[in-house]
């Protein structure tokens, strides 16, 4: 388990230099981001959301998630598995002992049967991740932060004092750091690690390799 980065003083120094981009840029990046995208996006959303409702109906879902200082907030996302996901994941689960190790470590499957055909294609590309940016707008979000987490994934994640710190991201260290293969507990030692060193070229660097992990296609 990684150290709490509110207690232990060796990381303050690190975190006071870079207060001001943490409070004041950061947001503001964020912001512009956004909206100078919002023209270039927005289509690519239409696009999908009119691909998925040809499959198979609603093309959006909200789901619960745990924000800056564990406040909850709802998630907006493409659709890209079945409807009643949750209850034919208990089935596959309860009927598959390998998938549910699978599921204990990673927290989700590799050759998961609930996701459908557009729904594949929209998850190598992550372009299902898309509709966030109305998170990130609205100020539940950042572009660069800690993988949202869901509620009951909390007590799988343990020290939750970096995550809370900072708003969930789109992308982050996490998502880029071969975010497939990693065990979900790693999940905690690369955001404290994030935390500390939070900085403009940081959050620039994790962009950048961003769009290899999209155009590499390694998302499921």
């Amino acid at each position: 388990m990684a150290p709490s980065v509110w207690d232990d003083d060796d990381l303050a120094p690190r975190r006071i230099g870079n207060q001001f981009y943490r409070v004041f840029v950061k947001r503001a990046f964020d912001i512009l981001l956004v909206l100078a995208s919002a023209p270039f996006v927005l289509p690519v959303i239409a696009l999908c959301a009119l691909a998925l409702w040809i499959e198979g109906g609603r093309p959006f879902y909200t789901q619960q998630r745990i924000g800056r200082r564990g406040d909850r907030f709802s998630i907006l996302k493409l659709r890209t598995m079945v409807r009643d996901a949750d209850s034919v994941l208990k089935d596959i689960l309860d009927r598959d002992p390998a998938k549910r190790r699978e599921w204990d470590a990673l927290q989700k499957l590799k050759a998961d049967p609930r996701v459908t055909r557009v729904g594949q294609v929209l998850r190598v590309t992550s372009l299902d991740e898309l509709p966030q940016l109305w998170n990130v707008l609205k100020g539940d979000m950042s572009l660069v932060g800690p993988r949202p987490m869901m509620p009951e994934q909390a007590p799988l994640y343990g020290d939750m004092a970096a995550y809370e710190a900072l708003r969930p991201g789109i992308t982050g260290l996490w998502q880029v750091s071969a975010r497939n293969g990693n065990r979900f507990s790693h999940r905690n030692t690369v955001d404290a690690t994030y935390e500390i060193t939070l900085s403009f070229g940081a959050d620039l660097r994790i962009v950048f390799r961003t769009i290899g992990v999209v155009l590499r296609g390694t998302g499921y």
